[in-house]
């Protein structure tokens, strides 16, 4: 979807509504929420619900043993030594069926492309009886014992083969496909020469470059990107959702690594990412609210006072701010200090047209993308603090809740579940604002049922949000056990189920392209009432009235209007059609 104001310019817990199964993690016992903190990025610290993923996050030691496990594999099966089996993993991106295949393909080839030599280049016919080799680097002489060659036997010293070691680690990962240093020879070097002859920290470098090349090399496998995190995550491709959550709570997009953005797709984001931190809206501004100096040109903006304008030093031009003109041909008869009739009589002659157009769809488009971006950026803070709030609930406010409520904790988990759904909710509603700005404006129906699905979203979130942080306090600064505590465990559980029904209809609509609206603006008859909400929401759509049980009360209050059952949207002054899907209201 791409914008036309573009042309001005110059998936956190993923499971919430995704049925996908797959790996689980080694670390994801138990069927408890607990709360980790990432203080590197709490925008992102999210309790995560121990549930069946597509993805595995792996640390340090699974990453060694995984790459230890396909590296001995490839030993096992072409019988070659491990140090060559890693040099061919590393030539194919750690793909074992990659190398299996090319190398029963054609071995020679594969050979010849690693570096992998079956015999020595060099050969000495009186070995025995040599005592000493010149090294190919310094051209000095040295005993064999001093002479260290690689497979293909060219010699060099030990001094010059620590260096030129040493050179490569420090050059960055390159070090990884190390030749010998003979400009003629293509023989790999392998970690055991490294092993031998390097310091013990190039070494350490090395093995470090080995390990994440493993990661970073492997289509099946990214790095976590929050800061300081060293997990690693490997996907099922294709598997469904991107959205996946690392064990140190930082959401993110597998597909992009952005921060998780489901149900907004990657290419929307990006762009999304790029117009927040492009200079384009900057130049927007100055177009709207400023005019150039019509000496200097250096933009000025005119927030009050008449129209006799001056530039500021060095330039001092005096002009008028509606004509531009100087203003020593100003006066009196020209309207005075607020008014110019230059102005007025040029502007019915079109002279002012495309300037009075350009600053006006400039002013549009910022105001515009202003609109969407505060939304985009208070969603943003208000799941921060959800987030604040979901942490100071599992380490101080539960206890304290537990004792006076004279409840076990267990039996308080509903609290923590809608703190989930309202941190899950709040970033999902956040990217929906980033959909809407790029929804194409002449696409009135699915505009008009986009907003629709959003409000109800946030109304409903808003409803639970008020449960779960004020009408929760009452209970937390009570002196004892309170009567009517289980009616607010039903309440918040109910708001928790209503409103993440919200979402799931206002997720699925949008990773379908809102297509259950036709071309003439109608909803597609293929929807259930279930999947646009069921008799989950409220009667009032944005937060009017309280929720509806379902049955056929949905439909008996005419004076406030009706609610579809196909579409759930609330019809008022109209008794017999749905003013969305057009669908005829169901008789009671």
């Amino acid at each position: 979807m791409d914008s036309e104001d573009d042309m001005l310019d110059a998936e956190s817990v993923d499971d919430f509504y995704s049925g996908d199964t797959a790996t689980d993690s080694d670390n994801d016992d138990g069927a408890d929420y607990e709360f980790m903190g990432n203080d590197s990025d709490d925008s992102d610290d999210i309790a995560v619900s121990r549930q069946q993923k597509n993805y595995t996050v792996l640390e340090e030691a699974e990453i060694r043993r995984h790459q230890e496990d396909d590296i001995t594999t490839v030993s096992t099966v072409l019988s070659i030594p491990e140090v060559a089996a890693s040099i061919l993993l590393r030539h194919y991106h750690w793909s074992v069926s990659n190398v299996h295949e090319a190398w029963f393909a054609d071995e020679d080839r594969v050979r010849k492309d690693v570096g992998l030599l079956e015999k020595p280049v060099v050969e000495y016919s009186n070995a025995r009886e040599l005592r000493e080799l010149t090294c190919g680097i310094c051209f000095e002489t040295y005993p064999l014992d001093r002479i260290n060659t690689a497979a293909c036997g060219h010699p060099f010293c030990s001094a010059c083969w620590t260096g030129y070691i040493s050179t490569s680690i420090n050059d960055g990962p390159g070090c990884l496909m190390l030749r010998c240093p003979d400009p003629s020879c293509g023989a790999a070097v392998g970690q055991d020469m490294v092993n031998m002859l390097a310091s013990d920290e190039d070494k350490e470098k090395y093995s470090r470059y080995l390990l994440r090349s493993y990661i970073e090399d492997n289509r099946k496998t990214k790095w976590c990107p929050a800061p300081g995190c060293e997990y690693a995550v490997e996907f099922v491709v294709g598997s469904g959702s991107y959205d996946v959550t690392c064990l140190c709570s930082y959401g993110f997009c597998w597909n992009c690594t952005e921060e998780a953005h489901r149900p907004v797709d990657c290419g929307t984001v990006a762009k999304w990412i790029l117009k927040n931190s492009a200079e384009s809206e900057n130049m927007n501004w100055i177009l709207a609210n400023s005019k150039p100096c019509p000496k200097c040109k250096r933009p000025i903006e005119k927030n009050q006072g008449c129209m006799h304008i001056t530039c500021t030093p060095p330039c001092k031009f005096e002009f008028c701010w509606l004509c531009l003109g100087a203003w020593l041909d100003h006066g009196e008869r020209t309207g005075g200090f607020y008014a110019c009739n230059r102005y007025e009589a040029a502007k019915q002659e079109g002279v002012y047209d495309e300037a009075e157009r350009r600053r006006e769809m400039a002013k549009n488009s910022l105001e515009r993308y202003t609109h969407y971006y505060e939304r985009w950026a208070t969603n943003q803070s208000s799941r921060q603090k959800a987030l604040a709030d979901l942490q100071q609930m599992q380490n101080v406010h539960l206890e304290k809740l537990s004792d006076k409520q004279s409840q076990p904790e267990s039996q308080l988990k509903f609290i923590i579940e809608a703190w989930l759904q309202i941190v899950e909710c709040r970033r999902v509603l956040k990217w929906t604002y980033a959909y809407g700005f790029y929804l194409p404006e002449h696409e009135q129906a699915k505009r008009q049922f986009f907003e629709y699905l959003q409000g109800e979203a946030e109304a409903g979130l808003e409803r639970l949000h008020q449960c779960a942080e004020k009408d929760l306090q009452t209970y937390l600064s009570a002196d004892g056990p309170s009567n009517d505590f289980n009616d607010f465990r039903t309440k918040l559980a109910g708001l928790t189920s209503v409103t993440r029904n919200y979402f799931e209809n206002l997720v699925r609509a949008l990773e379908n392209g809102l297509s259950d609206v036709n071309s003439q603006g109608a909803c597609s008859k293929t929807t259930s009432s279930n999947s646009v909400g069921g008799g989950s929401k409220g009667k009032g759509g944005r937060g009017r009235g309280a929720p509806r049980s379902g049955g056929p009360s949905r439909n008996s209050d005419d004076s406030s209007g009706w609610s579809c059952d196909q579409c759930t949207y609330l019809n008022v002054g109209s008794p017999t059609e749905c003013q969305m899907c057009h669908q005829r209201r169901q008789n009671t």
